[in-house]
């Protein structure tokens, strides 16, 4: 490596530190003028608790805790218990904040590790779908990316989606590269959050075995293994304490399904249509599983912006706080859209980006609920995933088999006429 190069990288590693600073010292203006991030104090407490008192993150003793901060007392009946609901394994990745005894200091950081990660996530999915935007409308998306309701809510909240998001981008960029451990242990990862991933996982696993990728099994199974059994190891009965949790989790929090949301919107037959769609999306899930289970890369990076997507009207139990992880199936339509129609399908990404951007911000601040923290309305579940399972199959044809990849094919099979 030449002189020159070992003083750029060293002074651009200056100066994303510096960067760096400049968000946590931002963050902590902001943090200790608005209280909140309460996804992140709840495991920033329950592993700050176990190491420093060996309470299990799963008691009742930290939840109390957790909700002193919040309430300043115990919660009452019908009140968000705030308690852990992640798999324990995720106390390695809230550790290094729970080391900082100063709360509002250690969400400032964590803040500044999301928003960086949505930064990266935002230029690993342009690498991903091979879209070189010009510099303009590369700030506009980036601008987009980083303040639009479903990247910056999470933010605030502190909610560790937004790393998920980033692993799923990750494992997406690993199967392309062939990178089949990488991709194996991120998906191990990104389980922190099992319910948001769950299909996601599961789709990739099913792809794998059918290309023959075995390895990005094996690793995803040997990484669960350390994962898991390092868990065991410090609460031997960690996984039932959780799956408690998990089935204690519906009961205090709002609507957590699409039948849930659409009971609420519409208190007759909102349920059974929420049911009705929820079945629908899984059918839908398993002929494109199966008709894309041996694609190549392109037909499985649109198959898997779908999963993400169905994820969230399946009937699983999450939240809109978590729809960041389609992201990928947003920047691939933008992708499609530039390819197919070059100028105008930018002029269409940019006007999609400001609908969604004044739309989606529009609903949630005209239907929240102010409580300890603003409540977001079960109207929350439709916009985006509606959107999205549109546009995809809008794109379907091009986005997994281009025509001009059918013309080249077609040509190169022709049979000379009689």
């Amino acid at each position: 490596m030449s002189r020159n190069s070992s003083f750029a990288i060293i002074a651009l590693f200056v100066l994303g530190l510096g960067l760096f600073g400049l968000l946590v010292w931002g963050n902590y203006r902001f943090t200790t003028q608005n209280p909140g991030g309460n996804d992140f104090l709840v495991h920033w407490m329950g592993t700050k608790s176990f190491f420093e008192d060996g309470l299990s993150p799963y008691s009742d003793e930290v939840a109390i805790r957790i909700q002193n901060m919040v309430y300043g007392r115990p919660a009452q009946t019908g009140e968000h218990e705030l308690r852990v609901a992640y798999p324990l394994y995720s106390i390695l990745i809230f550790l290094p904040f729970a080391l900082i005894p100063d709360y509002n200091l250690a969400r400032a950081v964590w803040m500044a590790v999301l928003e960086s990660a949505l930064i990266l996530m935002s230029f690993l999915s342009l690498r991903l779908v091979r879209w070189r935007p010009k510099p303009l409308v590369l700030v506009l998306f980036l601008l987009f990316s980083v303040f639009w309701y479903h990247a910056l809510r999470p933010v605030i909240l502190g909610n560790a989606v937004v790393l998920i998001a980033l692993g799923v981008v990750g494992i997406l960029l690993a199967v392309r590269a062939g990178n089949d451990e990488l991709a194996g242990i991120l998906m191990a990862l990104i389980t922190i959050k099992p319910q948001v991933v769950l299909l996601f996982v599961g789709y990739i696993c099913i792809w794998a075995a059918s290309q023959r990728r075995w390895k990005i099994i094996i690793w995803f199974l040997i990484s669960m293994g350390l994962f898991v059994g390092l868990a065991v190891i410090l609460i031997p009965d960690w996984i039932i304490q959780n799956l408690r949790e998990v089935l204690r989790y519906p009961s205090y929090n709002p609507p957590g399904t699409l039948p849930d949301a659409l009971e609420a919107i519409i208190p007759q037959g909102g349920e059974r249509l929420g049911r009705v769609v929820a079945g629908v999306m899984a059918l839908i899930l398993m002929v494109e599983w199966f008709i894309n289970r041996r694609s190549e890369f392109r037909a499985f990076l649109w198959t898997a912006c779908l999963t993400l997507t169905a994820s969230f009207w399946i009937g699983l139990q999450t939240d809109p706080g978590n729809f960041i992880v389609a992201y990928p199936a947003l920047v691939l339509t933008f992708a499609v859209w530039v390819e197919r129609w070059q100028n105008r399908g930018v002029v269409l990404s940019i006007g999609a980006m400001f609908l969604l951007f004044i739309g989606i911000w529009e609903i949630f601040l005209t239907t929240v609920e102010v409580d300890y923290q603003p409540i977001q309305s079960p109207v929350m579940f439709l916009p985006l995933p509606l959107f999205l399972i549109i546009v995809l199959y809008w794109n379907r044809w091009w986005a997994v088999r281009p025509p001009r990849v059918w013309f080249e094919t077609l040509e190169s099979n022709k049979t000379p006429s009689l």
